[in-house]
């Protein structure tokens, strides 16, 4: 016999009192901690709880008595369902107040470091379509909002061009406006929707039976005015694919590289299949200081450029380096960094473990007459060890920018045991950071620490840490 689910009870009268590390508010009752999205700071409100651990529990706002001074009113008619820019209703400087925060905690209680010097976070100039990539999900499984529910309304079309519900892999929110990404790729995703429900065979994806021709869709823009669309198919019908991408090239001019993928996989993922050229350039390229970056479909750049440019300064003046100093950069990517540092570095060398982000690496020194600079493909663990560094010199300065999950032990052991002068962390998570620089702190100072916003509304913050080697390190 099944057991009844617990029903759990409405707190009454509850006041948000902070902000939690994954962007949920925080309050409390009778000593239990409850994690409440959308809510802010000052907000009175009664939560539901959807569920109830022995020291915290999680719930949703069922009725606000009060709103919070300090809130702000949200722009994008999807806020609350949609994924993304979850803290639409948090002025921008209180967004900016609890990720310095965050940041600060992270060191402080799981890096158990003090920095010699936190400098304030770098906020975005621009909080709104400051985007410059936006992958967009075909959907045969339209997600309805409460309302649309009782509105009684009969939606024939469940269609969707947009975004997936969080929690639910194959529903999808059907956009109108988002605020990321310029009008443009808005008009462009609208565009191919319309023309999609006009003319018929053109099926959207379901997931869970695996049919339909319509996948997903890609639009990277650049600040030099290049616009990259690229549109996924689940299988060739060469009438139907041509006639839509014939009528998204007339419709908009301005694409500069207009690319397609026959995607027959049960994932998403583009890495291993062939992207193919129907008009334009096969890449787009952005400027930054006088350097010139290639673009392809596959490569990675960070998504906020201007903000990236920023970060960049941030990692070059930390690293202070005079033009004398053999640099590794670790987790290169497609070597931005490498190449941005190179003129002020005696030689640079990249190691990442996504062989294509490596050839474009090497291009992007080539585009720019870089020759100082090497790039290897590995994993970092394996490939960075004594032999490696035995062949390629002794770093002065090691910088790094490691995914989410950090870097592994055995590349903070390396670190340890060759002991460069200094070290530049980029993180994007500021807890594994901390949980890094605890493990360094045998021989390392945490000299400067700097966040950066690059995502603004949301949770997320970046941040730059340096170090420097202590006079009498530990052995």
């Amino acid at each position: 016999m099944a057991r009844k689910k617990k029903l759990l009870p409405t707190l009454e009268n509850i006041t948000i009192t902070g902000v939690a590390a994954e962007g949920k508010a925080i309050a409390k009752n009778d000593n239990l901690v409850i994690f409440v999205p959308f809510a802010a700071p000052g907000d009175v409100v009664d939560i539901k709880l959807t569920r109830k651990k022995n020291s915290y529990a999680e719930g949703k706002i069922a009725k606000v008595h009060t709103y919070a001074e300090q809130r702000a009113t949200p722009f994008c008619e999807h806020f609350g369902v949609c994924g993304g820019c979850k803290w639409q209703h948090l002025p921008y400087e209180e967004q900016l107040k609890y990720k310095q925060q965050q940041v600060a905690d992270a060191l402080s209680r799981i890096g158990k470091v003090e920095p010699e010097h936190f400098y304030p976070i770098l906020g975005a100039e621009k909080t709104q379509f400051y985007r410059n990539k936006l992958e967009y999900t075909f959907s045969n499984k339209r997600w309805l909002t409460w309302e649309q529910v009782e509105s009684n309304e009969s939606y024939d079309n469940m269609n969707a061009l947009g975004f997936h519900i969080p929690g639910m892999f194959d529903k999808v929110l059907d956009i109108n406006k988002c605020w990321l990404q310029t009008t443009l790729s808005n008009e462009i995703r609208l565009s191919i929707k319309n023309y999609c429900f006009e003319h018929e065979g053109y099926p959207f994806f379901d997931l869970r039976n695996q049919e339909g021709f319509m996948r997903t869709l890609m639009i990277r823009t650049t600040s030099t005015g290049d616009l990259m669309v690229v549109v996924i198919f689940f299988y060739e019908d060469v009438e139907k694919r041509e006639a839509l991408l014939n009528y998204v090239a007339e419709q908009f001019p301005q694409i500069t590289s207009l690319l397609y993928v026959i995607n027959e996989k049960k994932n998403d993922t583009i890495t291993d299949q062939d992207v193919l050229v129907f008009k334009g350039k096969d890449h787009i390229c952005e400027k930054m200081e006088g350097l010139t970056f290639k673009i392809g479909p596959k490569s990675f750049y960070q998504t906020n450029s201007d903000q990236a440019y920023n970060l960049y300064k941030i990692v070059r003046d930390f690293a202070q380096l005079t033009g004398e100093e053999s640099v590794y950069d670790l987790y290169t990517g497609t070597g931005t960094i490498a190449n941005f540092i190179a003129k002020k570095a005696k030689k640079v060398i990249g190691i990442e473990y996504v062989p294509e982000a490596i050839e474009d690496a090497k291009v992007n020194s080539a585009i720019n007459h870089i020759t100082n600079t090497e790039f290897y493909a590995g994993d970092m663990k394996d490939l960075l060890t004594a032999d490696f560094i035995q062949a390629h010199g002794m770093p002065d300065v090691i910088i790094t920018d490691p995914p989410r999950a950090g870097m592994h032990q055995d590349v903070v052991d390396l670190l340890l045991a060759t002991e460069p002068k200094r070290i530049v962390y980029v993180s994007c998570n500021p807890a594994t950071q901390a949980r890094d620089l605890n493990l360094l702190d045998a021989k390392y100072i945490v000299e400067d620490v700097r966040p950066v916003d690059m995502f603004p509304h949301t949770h997320h913050v970046e941040n730059v840490a340096s170090l420097r080697l202590k006079e009498n390190p530990q052995s």
